[in-house]
């Protein structure tokens, strides 16, 4: 590869790598990296800001500052692009080459081709996922089993799944990739490669280049991806307006501030989703220190009926169809088992429930983790949808959410049980290992894990030690507890794994778990000192 002046990879060059990592490609991540990277610090100097009035004993509200792009009743969003007008089921699942040509097939109208929390930023998987998005879109890609023997490859092209980039959040970084001596932003690095290489392939098919941004904390820093979008656009003489970006509604601050950040990206904007599993996190990590009126029961009892749930979900639809936006409802962690019929009876239940409450609320599509629950979305959807594309037209003007409904955390039932306390702590334990072998979307229990779940599951660990909480059953949680807990999970799965126990990711995964659970300074994100045992 031809040298940049400044610009340095210390990643492994493999094969192909080369025509990802191009003098081109890397221009422009450098371009923008020398043009955003301050105000991309400045901006998470910004969160850790508000994390200490929260913490000093502040709330969240509504802005008053931008009182005015609430009130106007004026503005909409930019029309829904080509294949992005109808989205009543999106797939969600990593860029390997076996997903993408499935997901891709899955019958599912969009697929959310996830760089984030569904995969992990092993420099292999990421460079290989653009290879593979780009493979995709020339229809040179194909993927034989090496254990079955079973071969995969694309179906016709208008019988596939619109293609929606998810990058990295504004907090990662890639350490593979130096512009003037710094790591790159991951969030920058991912969406630049994905549209150098293919938005103009998009284009050549009718669609265009879409993106799905994460994490997002303010409209100042959907400000900063809309500028990202443009002087990417100017770069290489796409006209404005091209791209077109879905956002997570999945932390409590952004909950504040829907109208603003579709406000921001407006010529971009393809509308909103509720993150939720990455939304509950949020919730336990801002007010982490606040104590038990913002402490939630253990995750599998808090259901989306939860009162601030509730608030979240219905003030996000009513946002998204005032302005002409999309809004996407959340994934459904449950998946089939093709061997318990059981199994399988309960999860297709829960999934149905659950996609049908979305589509009366007004949803205009959803999402599922797994192939075959792409059928069981979209009948539902199909009841309300009929032949229409959307419900956009449901303004939902019945709907009237306020700050403390929001932050109405305490209503929300459920217990905290010593079993509880145990399965997160199994959940944490047995996806981090997974995680730290390469893997970010892990089948576990029945339950389809990404980064977010387990998030969650250290985060309350964490919350439940510090605010001195006891479980239903009297016994106070304590890191004294929750190591003698830990010593019997990790006893327990290496019981069960056998031979396939892989002790020394395990031994890691535990000294992670107690590095994010156990430490007296709770850490903002797990991946982040994860992201350290990555060559």
């Amino acid at each position: 590869m031809a040298a940049l002046e400044g610009v340095e990879v210390t990643g492994p060059i493999n094969a192909r790598y080369d025509e990802i990592l191009t003098p081109e490609a890397l221009s422009l991540v450098a371009t923008l990296q020398r043009e955003l990277g301050t105000r991309r610090k400045e901006l998470l100097q910004a969160r850790a800001d508000r994390q200490a009035r929260l913490s000093a004993g502040g709330t969240l509200d509504f802005l008053p500052e931008t009182a005015e792009i609430r009130a106007d009743e004026t503005w909409r969003v930019a029309t829904p692009a080509p294949g992005l007008e109808d989205r009543r089921v999106e797939i969600t699942g990593p860029t390997d080459r076996k997903m993408t040509i499935n997901a891709l097939n899955s019958g599912a109208k969009v697929w959310l081709a996830d760089f984030e929390d569904a995969n992990t930023p092993l420099w292999d998987n990421m460079i290989e996922g653009q290879l593979n998005l780009r493979d995709a879109l020339d229809r040179t890609i194909d993927f034989t089993d090496p254990k079955s023997g079973k071969s995969y490859a694309l179906k016709a092209d208008d019988e596939l799944a619109t293609i929606v980039v998810r990058p990295r959040g504004w907090h990662m970084e890639e350490k593979h990739l130096l512009v003037d001596g710094e790591p790159v932003s991951g969030s920058l690095f991912d969406f630049a490669l994905y549209f150098f290489h293919s938005a103009r392939r998009q284009l050549a098919k009718g669609k265009g280049p879409y993106y799905y941004l994460p994490k997002m904390e303010s409209h100042l820093e959907a400000r900063l991806w809309n500028d990202a979008f443009n002087i990417a656009q100017d770069t290489l003489e796409v006209p404005r307006g091209t791209i077109r970006a879905t956002v997570l509604i999945e932390t409590i601050p952004a909950a504040f501030e829907m109208e603003e950040i579709l406000y921001e990206l407006r010529d971009h904007s393809a509308g909103l989703n509720a993150g939720r599993w990455d939304y509950l996190f949020s919730v336990i990590k801002k007010f982490r220190d606040r104590g038990a009126d913002f402490v939630l029961p253990e995750r599998n009892a808090i259901t989306m009926t939860a009162p601030f749930m509730r608030a979240y979900t219905e003030l996000l639809v009513r946002t998204c169809h005032k302005r002409g936006a999309h809004a996407i409802g959340g994934m459904a962690a449950f998946i089939p088992s093709r061997k318990d019929e059981e199994v399988n009876k309960i999860a297709l239940e829960k999934v149905t429930a659950d996609k049908t409450r979305e589509s009366n609320d007004g949803f205009d599509g959803s999402w599922v983790a797994h192939p075959d629950l792409v059928p069981v979305c979209r009948e539902v959807f199909d009841g309300v949808l009929g032949d229409k594309p959307n419900q956009r037209d449901r303004l939902r003007e019945d709907v009237r959410v306020s700050a403390a409904d929001l932050l109405n955390v305490s209503a929300t039932p459920g217990d905290i049980t010593e079993t509880g306390l145990r399965g997160n702590v199994d959940v944490a334990l047995r996806y981090l290992a997974t995680w730290l072998n390469g893997s970010g979307a892990v089948a576990i229990h029945n339950l389809m894990e990404d980064a977010a779940t387990a998030e969650i599951s250290r985060s309350q660990v964490w919350q439940w030690i510090y605010n001195g909480i006891s479980t239903k059953e009297g016994q106070k949680i304590t890191k004294e507890w929750v190591e003698q807990i830990l010593d019997e999970e990790v006893a327990k799965i290496r019981e069960e794994l056998g031979d396939a126990y892989n002790e020394p990711r395990f031994n890691e995964a535990v000294t992670l778990f107690k590095d994010v659970t156990l430490a007296d300074e709770y850490k903002e994100f797990l991946t982040t000192p994860a992201y350290v045992h990555f060559p």
